[in-house]
């Protein structure tokens, strides 16, 4: 089976298509947005949602997509099928802007779809730290759209989180609110409460954050959106990460401090992947 797959211009290949050049909009003005869906031994916890999503992305980025939700999941769904039923993929659908001049639109909304075998993170956990750097106010930058031009500022943080011995970087909003880890969403636990920071649009209120609220309150546990501070990581009784790409992570770390796996964690974990096991397409 391949190693990773494209759906461009009409077919698939295996070999990375070339798709911008130093003229296209997307190259230099960051016209880009993408999703990120998993589809995991067959399974595909929300593929609709994510394919719902970069549509709306691209039209926040003033691009005009050319697919609809409904298809992008349809050509997922094939992607899936092609690189077998053991497959642990990354689905990635993204729209940019090819030619063009100053404005996004003036451009040719393009579509590229990409899955590649990327595993789930291992089940050790992670150490986290207080990032200096921070998310943006929804003034300063496109925080309304899942856009390749918001990252760069993630992978700082993380790589400043690195050089001192962290696994992961804990982002404020410019108010001092937590808004989320560098590459996921964050969720605490504190006197068998559940808690995530409040959504306000400076940081991607992400699809697996809002599956995992869901089910925990389904479950009897209560589970809130919450404006949390620093001192709230500090005081809370399990800290863990929520996202698309590893799904749900423990945190064993935060600043110098040690946590465990704690009960809330397993339990969000053990729902989650009972109910990941109704998304089949494989």
């Amino acid at each position: 089976m391949p190693k990773e797959i494209f759906w461009f211009d009409g077919s698939w290949t295996e070999v990375p298509p070339r798709l911008v050049g130093p003229a296209d909009h997307a190259f230099w003005q960051s016209s880009v947005v993408f999703d990120g869906a998993r589809a995991i031994a067959g399974l595909a916890p929300d593929l609709s949602r994510h394919c719902a999503r970069v549509v709306n992305s691209a039209r926040a980025m003033a691009l005009t997509p050319t697919m609809t939700p409904e298809e992008i999941e349809a050509l997922a769904i094939e992607g899936i099928r092609r690189m077998g039923k053991d497959a642990v993929l990354y689905v990635k659908p993204m729209f940019y802007g090819a030619g063009g001049h100053l404005t996004a639109a003036s451009t040719t909304t393009t579509f590229v779809l990409h899955l590649f075998e990327a595993p789930l993170p291992p089940a050790g956990g992670f150490s986290a730290t207080l990032s200096p750097l921070r998310r943006p106010a929804p003034e300063m930058a496109p925080t309304d759209a899942k856009a390749a031009c918001l990252y760069p500022n993630s992978d700082r943080a993380t790589r400043e989180a690195v050089s001192r011995g962290f696994d992961a970087a804990v982002m404020r909003d410019p108010w001092d609110n937590i808004a989320e880890l560098a590459f996921a969403n964050v969720v605490i636990a504190k006197r068998g409460k559940v808690m995530t920071p409040a959504a306000n649009n400076t940081f991607l209120a992400g699809i697996t954050r809002k599956r995992v609220l869901a089910l925990l309150n389904e479950a009897g546990i209560e589970a809130v959106e919450a404006k949390l501070t620093v001192q709230d990581l500090h005081e809370a009784d399990e800290i863990f990460s929520c996202g698309n790409y590893g799904k749900l992570v423990v945190c064993n770390r935060f600043e110098d401090r040690s946590l465990n796996a704690g009960p809330i964690f397993q339990e969000a974990k053990r729902l989650y992947w009972s109910w990941a096991e109704t998304t089949r397409v494989v």
